[in-house]
């Protein structure tokens, strides 16, 4: 079938993107759903930083790829094979595939699914496989997903039945922004009732972690970013106190306020420099935990004898460390309670010809979240 998707063809070219335009909007071929795989008609599709890295090359990927892997959608038609999603179920996709029985997927930590990792560096489906067509060859999908387009056919495995009440267009946010974020809180760092959390780096998943650690009952949580409008919005959504990351002694005023730093802080920004200020105002005894996709030469340099002295914890998170057919439903449920407004990170509904605005507002911090709807 013919679909209208967007196209990266090359890495790296320079902003401002809504000049350069490296995302070219093109009509391309869709293979129909294979053996285990699902085709999906896309509602809405977020655009994440996780994007933007491979928009600038700081994750090479094959090109050209069709991009986007935060979305939801509509089942259009389950491929052979696969007997628990009808036509018109609500689904959220997931950029990590799972096999289900590689030794990770075995110890119930599918975000680590060794062939899932495998097919998301390659550019295909879980299988091997590639649905995507240009001028008559096979094209690359991003993390199994490649969600900026009409129509994507994807893994079995690459999708959560979600209930059909959901707005679709909030449903995509928790395919990446609230599985990630919200999931390092509760999964990765084990953020209890009455602790006290710091967020580094206030973008969708930064702020999803941060109303996670309010939901999960965190007395204090503390906001940290380079922008204030970031800021004055985790003020908005709870955040017992901001500091700017701008400011020179930032760490200590930290510190200093919270009588020696913090039980759990979350960094979200994928820097060093983030990491950095995480690390150091986190305190004795606590847990640190990164979530950011930082270039693969970022680097964290800490005292280890501190390590040892004071019982730190460093730890990295992958999509929360997350169950997704487990977490999900959770997180959702929360939602609907009014525990997890989600949807106030939502910031911008755009085309799909808009996109390339889109990554420009998302490289310069102007937005939080933005959907693509079709």
């Amino acid at each position: 079938m013919k679909i209208r998707a967007a196209v990266l063809h090359k890495m790296g070219v320079p902003p401002p993107w809504s000049e350069t335009k490296p995302v070219s909007v093109e009509t391309i071929d869709l293979d129909g759903p294979g053996p285990g795989e699902v085709l999906v008609k896309v509602a809405a599709a977020g655009l994440c930083h996780s994007d933007l890295s491979i928009i600038n090359g700081s994750r090479p990927r094959p090109m050209p790829m069709v991009i986007g892997h935060e979305a939801a959608g509509v089942v259009e038609e389950p491929g052979p094979g696969v007997g628990d999603l009808q036509k018109g179920d609500h689904v959220i996709f997931v950029f990590m595939p799972s096999c289900g029985h590689c030794v990770p997927c075995s110890e119930g930590r599918p975000a680590l699914c060794d062939p899932g990792l495998a097919a998301n560096i390659a550019g295909t489906l879980i299988s091997g496989a590639r649905r995507l067509k240009r001028n008559g060859e096979y094209i690359s999908h991003q993390v199994g997903v490649s969600s900026f387009a009409e129509y994507a056919v994807v893994s079995r495995n690459s999708l959560v039945k979600v209930d059909a009440a959901l707005p679709l267009d909030v449903a995509a946010l928790f395919g990446c922004a609230v599985l990630t974020g919200m999931g390092a809180v509760v999964n990765a760092a084990g953020v209890t009732a009455g602790s006290t959390v710091g967020i580094v780096g206030l973008g969708g998943v930064g702020l999803s972690a941060l109303l996670g650690a309010l939901a999960a009952g965190a007395s204090r949580v503390v906001a940290v970013d380079l922008l204030d409008n970031k800021l004055a919005l985790a003020r908005q959504l709870g955040a017992s106190d901001a500091f700017s990351a701008q400011r020179e002694r930032v760490v200590d005023e930290i510190r200093e306020a919270t009588k020696g730093g913090l039980e759990y802080v979350v960094e979200t920004a994928g820097e060093a420099a983030a990491m950095d200020i995480a690390y150091r105002i986190t305190r004795r005894g606590g847990t640190t935990v990164t979530i950011g996709l930082p270039p693969p030469d970022a680097a964290l340099s800490v005292p280890l004898v501190q390590m040892v002295a004071e019982e730190r914890t460093v730890k990295g998170s992958y999509i929360g460390s997350s169950v997704p057919v487990r977490d999900l439903p959770r997180y959702i449920a929360l939602y609907q309670q009014g525990r997890l407004p989600i949807d106030r990170l939502l910031t911008d509904r755009l085309t799909l010809d808009d996109i390339n605005l889109g990554f420009e507002r998302l490289r310069r911090g102007d937005a939080v979240r933005q959907v693509v709807v079709f």
